[in-house]
């Protein structure tokens, strides 16, 4: 379904304040991009208070079903826990509106298939609000390491989060709600990551260690692993590691940002402020810093809103999204079975 301008395009978010006001933020990034903010969906009513404050023309309802009813939106952000992403975006869906999921998209592969074959059927637009595939760190490292090719073809990336730090006691700490460790920056380093790797996945490894925290956590056995760590190997021998850790004592992002991208003439280190090049010329090893752009978050929402009205590509497609999702789910489910898992997936899928 296109549209004849950008404020034609009726969004609505279902979840509205907890960490960040999210509800609040996806609101006012849409109505920036030209679209217009009409419904809210949240069964905590101080918080609809709030967004009718916030929003003094917008409808506020205390459940999904009601708004799919009675609301005339659109596009339907979705900014709740993830394992709830794919039963609301499949209701939405169903319902004949587009979907857009706060990352990740889903927490199991299967979710993803479901959720994409939905949307195809109905010739709807489904995303996930990977706004941070134009931060200034990625951004950097794609022109100077994709394009200007600074430390030849790429051997291997190995990207890594998180420090000694005991888990919380919100959502984000349950396995079965959040999806595990490895899913909350870890999308963000694979989504990162699948920027710079141009190739298909064929099988994927993952270990991880858990008990240490959950005695001490309210989750108990449900509690995230204490580390995630996970290998993705790629058709053309490349290979992609991912660690996120809550034990470890001396992370490498220290020292070595949160991607740490190995080439056959050089090292880019990442982070999210600068970046380091590592090169070897005549055995003297030379250090090159820089600091990178600033970040275009903003573009996501106005990519969305060009394709929804003019049929410009959309960047962040479900398939794209399923990618990082197909990873940390394989990551988990061979974690579990002690064996390498083989890949069900392509750049072109």
């Amino acid at each position: 379904m296109k549209f004849k301008k950008g404020s034609d395009i009726k969004v609505g978010v279902i979840g509205y304040g907890g960490a960040f006001n999210m509800g609040k933020a996806h609101l006012d990034q849409m109505k920036k991009a030209g679209m217009t903010p009409v419904a809210v969906a949240e069964k905590d009513k101080s918080r609809l208070k709030i967004a009718e404050k916030e929003f003094p023309e917008i409808q506020t309802y205390e459940s999904v079903t009601k708004m799919l009813q009675k609301s005339d939106v659109n596009l339907i952000t979705i900014i709740t826990p993830h394992d709830s992403h794919a039963p609301l975006a499949l209701q939405c869906l169903r319902a004949g509106k587009s979907v857009v999921c706060e990352k990740p998209l889903a927490i199991k592969t299967s979710e993803c298939d479901a959720m994409i074959a939905e949307a195809k059927k109905r010739k709807l637009v489904l995303s996930t609000y990977h706004n941070r595939h134009w931060d200034g760190c990625i951004l950097q490292a794609v022109e100077k390491v994709a394009k200007e090719k600074v430390i030849g073809d790429i051997v291997r990336i190995e990207a890594h989060m998180g420090n000694y730090s005991e888990p919380g006691s919100w959502w984000r700490s349950s396995k079965k709600i959040s999806g595990g460790i490895t899913y909350d920056w870890g999308v963000h380093l694979l989504e990162y990551s699948l920027q710079l790797i141009n190739d298909d996945l064929i099988e994927v490894s993952g270990f991880a260690k858990n008990g240490f925290w959950a005695k001490k956590s309210p989750f108990g056995a449900d509690c995230i692993e204490d580390e995630g760590f996970i290998v993705a190997r790629f058709k053309k021998g490349l290979w992609l590691t991912l660690t996120i850790t809550g034990i470890d004592s001396y992370p490498k992002s220290n020292e070595r940002g949160c991607l740490e991208i190995t080439g056959t003439t050089g090292t880019y280190i990442m982070d999210l402020v600068g970046y380091k090049i590592v090169k070897v010329v005549n055995g003297e090893t030379i250090v090159t810093t820089g600091k990178n752009p600033a970040s275009e978050g903003d573009k996501y929402y106005q990519n969305v809103a060009e394709h929804m009205v003019r049929g410009t590509k959309l960047v962040i497609t479900g398939e794209w999204a399923r990618l990082p999702i197909h990873i940390l789910d394989l990551g988990d489910r061979s974690a579990a079975a002690g064996k390498a898992l083989k890949a069900k997936y392509s750049r072109g899928a």
